[in-house]
C-alpha cells in the first residue's frame, strides 16, 4: 500500500494539521517508509513464538491481599458537603 498525497492532506486534515505542499511531499515519503517497514514485519514467520509482555523474564511483584477498612471514612466524609449514616447524601435524580 502506497500513500498519495490526496491521502496524507485527508490525514492532515482529519488531524486538525496545515501542511504545506512541500511538508505533504515529505510526509507522503515518511509514511510510505514507514508502511514498507510494517510489510517487512509482516513476512516474518512467529508461529511458534509465543506471545510475551517483555523480553526480558520477570516475575511480577505482588503485595499481600489483606482486608481492610482503611480507617479513612471520616476524613473522606469531610470533604462531602452533605453526609448521613456514613455514607454520601446526594439529592434524588429520578422522580
Amino acid at each position: 500500500m502506497t500513500v498519495d498525497l490526496s491521502t496524507v492532506k485527508r490525514v492532515a486534515h482529519l488531524a486538525r494539521i496545515a501542511v504545506t505542499p512541500e511538508e505533504a511531499e515529505r510526509m507522503r515519503d515518511e509514511l510510505n517508509a514507514i508502511l514498507g517497514f510494517v510489510a517487512q514485519l509482516d513476512e516474518v514467520d512467529v508461529s511458534g513464538v509465543e506471545p510475551m509482555t517483555s523480553v526480558v523474564e520477570m516475575a511480577m511483584k505482588k503485595r499481600q491481599d489483606v482486608v481492610a477498612d482503611g480507617d479513612k471514612s471520616d476524613d473522606i466524609l469531610a470533604n462531602a458537603p452533605v453526609s448521613e449514616d456514613g455514607f454520601f447524601a446526594v439529592p434524588k435524580v429520578v422522580e
